[in-house]
């Protein structure tokens, strides 16, 4: 094999991974020295999204817009694998009610995102712009809703389907998203701010390096002293049900090619871009499998570690987005101004006004703090919505971080119709319409759900405080 620079398939994923490392860091410099990059809480990963996408226009960086694209695929799906096989604490098995009626609302904000991009992108094609992709409307959600790594795939998908350039305005509406959840949730915490109910902390005053050895090491997990490094266990388990989840989606759809290739072909390209649910589905088969092992004695052992899993997800959702906005290319664009300008818009105002309202009956002890994490979730990522969380709750003494987490997860169950109508919606008018009818349907239902069930449960235990 030739080791030097001339071989480009050996040298050029370090490069790439190099490049974006460069900037990972420089953006982390610049939002720590520079008050008003700060103040907009964009998260170091953005920024350094932002300015490799400006290096990559003009050329002075080259930038492999292949392998971008790959890494955030992959690290998409990883970050949920990761996420996934980690054990549940006390207390955070299950969200009860809270947590799925968290869930329920995060999956009605996505209906709501799409029924609003659905009008504007069929209002747009049947007057001004024929020409208009009519399904492209449900980028909205998946941009605003799910972030970059979702816009991707499902852009990605409709490009294959006939949208020229889905990929990149599905990219375009995630990065809206990113400055919505900051600049719309700045401004309000402003006007909080102004009105004294914003409490301010000093975050030099924070205890460093706060893990400790129960953070770190579980009851009965391996230990630390091993023959092999407890990291290279967590990396092994995570490569494992990838390839997993790889031979589990290609076993499905050859399946379906044998029995029905028509469905097969609309099928297929759906699972391969919901990689990442299928990845959590199989990592949860996994965690559960291990713990059936450990109560019948055939494994003695914790394998998994909670907090270099969480590491590992930061990590791969950290170098995703990065990636996914670097790799966007705004040419795609020229032909998709109006209907972005219009759902980036409108996506922010009306998720803005839907969780306000919401959020004072899913969460009426501390509406406060549900909404601002709720909104900064659901236009940017569970990060930026923790970022605005800090902001009016430092010490995270609510339980408006865990329903992020606990929603997300009954989100995941509540959202797998959703995934369906995404395919449905390009299929012609007939079936973008029955699409948009089933999202109207299924709307009503979650909110019957969230407004409704569990309404004694509480009336009750008010009645006995």
């Amino acid at each position: 094999m030739e080791y030097s620079q001339a071989n480009a398939a050996l040298w050029n994923p370090i490069i790439q991974f190099g490049i974006i490392a460069i900037l990972i860091l420089v953006a982390n410099v610049l939002r720590r020295k520079l008050p008003f990059i700060r103040k907009t809480l964009m998260p170091t990963a953005v920024l350094a999204g932002f300015l490799m996408l400006i290096i990559r226009q003009t050329g002075l960086i080259g930038m492999d817009t292949d392998f971008l694209e790959m890494l955030t695929y992959h690290a998409l799906g990883i970050g949920f694998i990761a996420l996934t096989l980690r054990v549940p604490t006390k207390g955070s098995a299950s969200g009860g009610l809270i947590g799925s009626k968290s869930g329920a609302l995060i999956v009605s904000t996505y209906l709501v995102q799409a029924l609003t991009g659905l009008v504007i992108s069929i209002g747009l094609a049947f007057t001004v712009m024929p020409d208009l992709f009519k399904a492209s409307g449900i980028l909205l959600p998946m941009a605003y809703g799910q972030g970059p790594g979702q816009a991707n795939n499902i852009g990605s998908t409709y490009e294959a389907l006939g949208m020229t350039g889905g990929r990149s305005f599905g990219l375009y509406l995630a990065a809206a998203g990113y400055l919505c959840a900051c600049i719309v949730g700045v401004i309000f915490l402003n006007i909080y701010d102004r009105r004294g109910r914003i409490k301010h902390y000093d975050v030099r005053n924070e205890l460093s390096g706060s893990v400790t050895i129960d953070t770190f090491q579980d009851h009965d997990e391996i230990p630390i002293s091993e023959s092999i490094d407890k990291l290279s266990i967590q990396v092994a388990l995570i490569a494992a049900v990838y390839l997993l989840t790889y031979l589990f989606t290609w076993g499905i759809t050859a399946l379906l090619g044998l029995i029905s290739p028509g469905v097969a072909s609309t099928v297929s390209t759906l699972l391969w871009g919901f990689n990442f649910i299928l990845g959590s589905l199989v990592a949860m088969i996994v965690r559960r499998s291990f713990k059936l092992f450990r109560s019948v004695k055939l494994m003695n052992r914790q394998y998994q570690n909670n907090y270099l899993l969480s590491r590992i997800s930061g990590l791969a959702f950290d170098y995703m987005i990065v990636a996914g906005i670097a790799s966007i290319n705004i040419s795609d664009l020229k032909g998709y101004l109006l209907p972005f300008i219009l759902m980036a818009v409108a996506g922010g105002i009306v998720t803005f006004i839907y969780l306000k309202v919401m959020c004072k009956k899913v969460y009426p002890d501390y509406p406060f703090e549900g909404f601002f994490s709720m909104y900064g979730m659901l236009t940017g990522t569970i990060s930026s919505g923790v970022l605005l969380l800090r902001e009016v709750d430092p010490e995270l003494k609510t339980p408006a971080a865990n329903n992020l987490v606990t929603g997300s997860s009954f989100g995941i169950l509540f959202g797998a119709p959703v995934l369906l109508l995404v395919s449905m919606a390009a299929k012609g008018n007939t079936m973008l319409f029955i699409t948009f009818g089933i999202i109207i349907v299924y709307l009503a239902l979650l909110l019957l759900y969230i407004n409704f069930v569990g309404r004694k449960r509480s009336a009750k235990a008010k009645g006995e405080q």
